[in-house]
């Protein structure tokens, strides 16, 4: 028999058998996986993309694409030290928590300290490489203050990976919304204020996620603090070696990733001269905000999947049905949006940044063809994107942090040299290219080795249903495109269709999501 124990917001496993007629151990932990789920997709939806498409969007508009293209550029460049920041301690501690959670207390006073110091190595590394580079005054500061906002989200991250560890979804679904929500509030403020909308500068936008980030970081500190019990910072040195000895991985992965992933602005910047090179950047942050938009749902799968995982894996559980699970919902998802761009990504980006009093009709249409573009090569790109949320989460949850690593040095190597050939010939659109290009060798690296590793056999008639549904969506948007109905309209067919048929060909099981949502407690 399966038995699951409630203690908190967590179960802890007990001892079972593969012939129990029960709910099994993949319908238990996929009953809580789901249910805490929704409640994060509800609060992600309902917040994240009021900020994404709303409030950050507008604040583009308002400053212009270039001014926006200054700040995107210097985002990305921060994020590219991240390693030094984290040091691939929240992965590692997210999955170590997950199998050990008896461990939090010791862990958390040491590993507190060493993120401190490892934040003075960061703020050392940026303001110097930024002087190398030859950044101005201005952009000097911003990147302190960004660069302090890289600091807080870190530890943000690392506070809710001891919390999500535990299992406690619930409780990280809030925080995982609640920086964008006090954004929003701040934000939303000057902008509706006619006298600092007139006078804003994008460093305002930056003040505002500070305060944002360190009322949020508070607030997790204080709730995994409680948890831990009582805690003593001090140093132990022998004790942080282990951790950064065991994070190596972690954390030569977490760079590489951040390489191929954000390093796109950056080389756009270095490689095209001002005015041009913060211009082809706002286009192309104006096309990665949808994708940040959806990337946030594939995002958030990863998030639950990493414990759950871990605690499977060290059960011994049957993840196969898992993982079919999660990556089936999450290619439905992403298919949809990636035929979506195809057909109406003009339109989309008509929608999101109209003309400018100060832009010509012919300077509005060709930025208006090169952002529709960029657009649709991203969200091409999130089809793979996404899918690594499952795949790649898998391999980390069961420590296969070498082959993650040699996948991920080679799309740097992919990202990097096709990103040099193209942007000075196309600019944006490549820099689109280069991320597509390195993230679908990613994503097909990663589904060989899963495959090989789990011993994964070939099941023909799922892989049929996928091709299948592939090409409904393809078809179904070209023939309703052709039909010059409303592109609402259009998009909302194509989705109707799309999900229809999903559910039709098996891959998303409705009963299935009824029956883990509506089982009873008492019976896991």
């Amino acid at each position: 028999m399966i038995h699951f124990c409630k203690n908190r917001e967590f179960y802890y496993f007990s001892q079972f058998s593969d012939d129990d007629a029960g709910f099994s151990t993949f319908a238990a932990m996929q009953k809580k996986f789901i249910s805490n789920l929704w409640l994060l997709l509800f609060l992600n939806l309902l917040i994240k993309p009021f900020w994404i498409l709303g409030v950050d969007r507008s604040v583009q508009n308002l400053v212009g694409f270039g001014e926006y293209g200054f700040y995107t550029t210097i985002l990305n460049f921060s994020f590219l030290f991240n390693i030094l920041l984290d040091f691939g301690i929240t992965n590692y501690n997210n999955r170590n928590i997950a199998q050990y959670q008896h461990l939090l207390s010791k862990h958390f006073s040491n590993i507190l300290v060493l993120r401190f110091i490892l934040a003075a190595i960061y703020f050392v590394v940026i303001m110097l490489t930024g002087i190398i580079l030859g950044y101005d005054k201005r952009q000097m500061n911003l990147l302190a203050i960004v660069g302090f906002n890289q600091f807080l989200l870190a530890l943000i991250l690392y506070l809710r990976s001891n919390i999500s560890g535990l299992l406690m979804f619930r409780t990280d679904s809030i925080l995982s919304v609640l920086d964008r929500f006090l954004m929003i509030i701040f934000v939303g403020y000057l902008l509706l204020n006619q006298h600092f909308k007139l006078h804003f500068r994008i460093e305002w936008f930056v003040y505002t996620q500070t305060l944002a980030y360190i009322i949020t970081c508070i607030i997790a500190l204080i709730i995994v603090w409680k948890k831990a019990g009582k805690i003593k910072l001090h140093w132990n040195f022998p004790f942080l070696v282990m951790i950064i000895k065991q994070s190596i991985p972690f954390a030569i992965l977490t760079l590489l990733m951040s390489t191929y992933n954000r390093i796109d602005p950056v080389i756009l910047e270095r490689l095209i001269p001002d005015p041009q090179g913060n211009y082809q950047v706002g286009i192309y942050a104006a096309a990665y905000r949808l994708l940040d938009a959806f990337n946030m749902v594939a995002y958030l799968f990863s998030v639950f999947l990493l414990p759950t995982f871990a605690a499977l894996i060290k059960q011994k559980g049957n993840i196969l049905p898992f993982i079919k699970f999660s990556f089936s919902t999450l290619f439905v998802f992403s298919i949809l949006i990636a035929f979506t761009a195809l057909y109406y990504s003009s339109e989309l980006m008509t929608l999101m940044y109209p003309q400018h009093s100060d832009e010509s009709s012919i300077e509005f249409q060709t930025r208006l063809n090169q952002s529709s573009l960029v657009f649709t090569l991203l969200m091409f790109a999130f089809i793979s994107i996404s899918s690594s949320y499952v795949f790649g989460t898998l391999l980390t949850a069961n420590g296969n942090l070498k082959h993650l690593n040699i996948i991920a040095a080679m799309c740097v190597v992919i990202n990097l040299s096709i990103n040099l050939l193209l942007i000075p010939h196309i600019m944006a659109t490549g820099s689109a290219i280069a991320s597509l290009s390195a993230q679908t060798f990613s994503t097909m690296a990663q589904i060989v080795v899963v495959i090989k590793i789990f011993k994964i056999k070939t099941d023909k008639r799922y892989l049929s249903a996928l091709l299948i549904f592939t090409i409904i969506a393809l078809l179904s948007g070209f023939i309703i495109k052709q039909l010059g109905i409303s592109w609402i309209q259009g998009i909302c067919i194509i989705w109707i269709i799309g999900l229809i048929s999903a559910i039709s060909l098996k891959l998303i099981n409705v009963n299935l999501l009824v029956k883990t949502l509506t089982e009873k407690s008492d019976n896991i």
